[in-house]
C-alpha cells in the first residue's frame, strides 16, 4: 500500500491530506476484512483499538528507530522454564 507525500508544509492543510489519505487505506482495508468475514463494525473498532495501541506506545518511545540494535544488547540466554543462565 502507498501513501501520497504531502503537499503542503501548513499543518491545518498536512492535517487535511493525512485524513484524507488514512481514510482511503482505511476503505481498502475494511474492504479487504469484509471479503475475507470480518464485519465492518468489528474490524474498525479493531483498527480504533490499534491506532490507540499505537499512538500509546509511539509516546512511550516516539523514535524507536534511534533504539540500540536488539544484537547490541548484552546477551542472557533463556533456558527451559524461566531460568535464566551467564
Amino acid at each position: 500500500m502507498t501513501f501520497p507525500p504531502p503537499k503542503t508544509e501548513s499543518p491545518a492543510q498536512r492535517f487535511e491530506e493525512a485524513t484524507t489519505a488514512a481514510r482511503d487505506a482505511l476503505e481498502r482495508v475494511i474492504a479487504a476484512a469484509n471479503e475475507a468475514g470480518w464485519g465492518t463494525e468489528e474490524i474498525t473498532a479493531a483498527l480504533l483499538k490499534a491506532a490507540q495501541l499505537m499512538i500509546d506506545a509511539n509516546r512511550r518511545d516516539p523514535d524507536p528507530a534511534d533504539d540500540p540494535s536488539i544484537s547490541d544488547a548484552p546477551a542472557r540466554e533463556q533456558i527451559g522454564h524461566g531460568e535464566l543462565y551467564d
